[in-house]
């Protein structure tokens, strides 16, 4: 407006902002789930190690199947106590911690003198790997726009394969070494990728809704402003994004929204069970039978010695390449439609891997790989990066533990398949790749039938595609809400940059508000969670459909809902002011603290 001055303010919590921030931080935290992967690649190419085998007294298939899953029994645990960590401490702490955590499971493992040592370094490693696969999506989802989550969760999951590509090639590297080196170098490496991690933990911003979810509504400002506004905590986006998240944070505590477990069951079941059959299907669709015992699978084909891990490792990067199109596919064709095709191309050729072996002829070794690399390419853009994002389902006062269980979920099926496989493929051979391949098919009728799908939803309005008791929403398969039934979410709302979370600005003669607005304001809510309309004190303008909970008419009231504001610009210059004098010279002079202010 002319003669009022705009302060562009530049209050930065890191040296990025914007798109530039979100792109670094969206591929430094994927440094977590590279680590995961990294350690599923390691431990598939090290059981061929002939030095390996040697100085651990050739190890049974039991002794190798134990020592492999052990890792997701540490993950198991683990993630549960990530999901409490995660709401209590904020997603960097839970990350810094699981990374620390991380560095000494790789020390033991790098230092180990037999499996039962190698074995102790796996399992604290696994509960390292349970915080970061759990708060990680969690973070990513947290500070991703809704147009572009599913870019960034896809974008994740390609860290993962790298971090898997990257340590069979780093075994095949070493394997030219002569001696025992040639398998504790590998080792030694995932101790300094865990180094690295734990150090950007310092580094990367806490996600704005946990802030404002603990009432550090200044830091949580000026973290949206660098996401969204590029450094300006005067920009209008960045301040309608503070207010729809803190209005939602509002709702939860005026409804009771509690953060335990048991609620997360009680009240929001559909969301979980999506959540959970999304991961649990993808292990038992065949993955982990691939990535873990891979080399083994190229030996019983026919590849030998080296040249089954050289496979594997031109396998691996087929993989990280199949992991690209989900970045332009998932938030424009969707969640459910990719899911569907992974399960039919990853179904045909583990049924086809099995009849293969059965023949057993001289085609059986082309005919494995090129069905095993099919698998794993169908994977690499469906079921390995979606049930990832599934964390999005959840509400913010939940969200982490959610994850949680849809996380132990994963990792207690990684652990069925890890601690299974060896001793299936021992003993009913072939028979093994029936049972993923059935999987598929089963995951395909449960995509198309019970999962919805959620692409370009804001995460304040999920309940617009699940019936569940947080929602007056009617749950549809197909992710479309019919206009009937259902009001209009939040999102059409923002869509005019005149309203503001439950008003139009109000003019000379009326306050124009839609329902959907009213029933989602706080200040239209009694402590029972219950819906109370505002007092009316003009006629209403327009028939209120009172068949069901549809409103599609505006209402018109005087009655102006209490709005929510972002911080002013005194209170966030007071702040940053008193948190400068209290930094030390190493954070004065590299990463916060520093800002300046300028004025049209």
């Amino acid at each position: 407006m002319d003669g009022i001055p705009h302060h562009h303010i530049q209050i930065k919590e890191t040296f990025l902002v914007g798109n530039a921030l979100l792109n670094f931080t969206s591929i430094f935290v994927s440094l977590g789930v590279f680590l995961f992967g990294f350690e599923q690649g390691l431990m598939s190419s090290l059981i061929t190690n002939k030095y390996f085998k040697h100085y651990y007294n050739n190890p049974s298939p039991a002794a190798i199947g134990i020592m492999i899953a052990i890792l997701e029994i540490g993950a198991l645990g683990s993630s549960f106590i990530a999901g409490k960590v995660g709401d209590k401490t904020g997603r960097r702490k839970t990350i810094r911690y699981g990374s620390f955590i991380f560095i000494i499971g790789g020390i033991i493992q790098a230092t180990s003198i037999n499996i039962f040592n190698l074995s102790v370094g796996r399992f604290i490693s696994g509960i390292a790997i349970g915080f970061l696969t759990t708060i990680i999506p969690c973070y990513q989802s947290e500070i991703s726009p809704p147009d572009h989550r599913g870019f960034y969760a896809c974008l994740e999951f390609t860290g993962n394969i790298i971090g898997y590509s990257s340590s069979i090639w780093l075994d095949y590297g070493f394997s030219f070494l002569e001696n025992n080196y040639s398998w504790r170098s590998p080792l030694i490496v995932q101790v300094v990728m865990g180094t690295l991690l734990y150090l950007g933990t310092f580094i990367i911003v806490e996600t704005p809704r946990w802030l404002l979810d603990h009432d550090h509504d200044i830091e949580g400002m000026i973290v949206i402003a660098d996401l969204y506004g590029n450094g300006d905590v005067e920009n209008e986006s960045a301040k309608n994004e503070y207010r729809n998240i803190k209005e939602n944070v509002l709702i939860d505590r005026i409804e009771g929204g509690e953060r335990s477990y048991k609620y997360l069951f009680q009240r929001y079941a559909k969301r979980l069970s999506v959540a959970c059959f999304s991961q649990m299907f993808a292990q038992f669709n065949g993955i982990n039978l691939i990535a873990y015992y891979a080399p083994l699978i190229f030996e019983s084909a026919g590849w030998k010695g080296r040249s089954a891990i050289l496979m594997s490792g031109i396998n691996s990067i087929i993989y990280i390449f199949s992991t690209i199109p989900p970045w332009f596919l998932v938030d424009g064709w969707g969640r459910k439609p990719l899911l569907i095709s992974g399960a039919i191309l990853m179904g045909l050729p583990l049924y086809i891997t099995g009849y293969s072996l059965y023949l057993d002829n001289h085609s059986t070794p082309i005919v494995v790989v090129t069905c095993i690399i099919t698998t794993m390419a169908a994977f690499g853009y469906s079921w390995g990066p979606i049930p990832w994002l599934m964390s999005e389902v959840f509400p913010n006062n939940v969200r982490s533990k959610g994850a949680a269980v849809s996380v132990a979920v994963n990792w207690l099926c990684n652990f069925i398949v890890g601690f299974g496989s060896p001793i299936l493929l021992d003993v009913i051979k072939w028979k093994t790749y029936l049972i993923p391949a059935t999987s598929c098919v089963i995951s395909l009728f449960a995509v198309h039938y019970l999962f919805p799908e959620t692409k370009g939803l804001s995460l304040e309005d999920m309940g617009s595609v699940f019936d569940d008791k947080s929602s007056i929403f009617s749950f549809h398969s197909s992710g479309i809400v019919d206009s009937s039934t259902s009001v209009r979410s939040n999102a059409s709302v923002r869509s005019n940059s005149s309203i503001r979370y439950g008003a139009i600005s109000p003019g000379p003669e009326l306050n124009q508000s839609s329902p959907a607005s009213i029933q989602r304001n706080p200040a239209t809510m009694r402590l029972d969670g219950f819906i109370v309309p505002p007092t009316i004190t003009t006629p209403l303008k327009g028939d209120i459909n009172t068949s069901g909970t549809s409103f599609d008419t505006p209402i018109f009231t005087d009655n102006v809902p209490e709005e929510i504001e972002p911080p002013t610009f005194d209170e966030i210059i007071q702040f940053k002011q008193k948190q400068f004098a209290k930094s030390n010279i190493l954070t004065r002079f590299f990463i916060r603290g520093q800002f300046s202010i300028e004025q049209d």
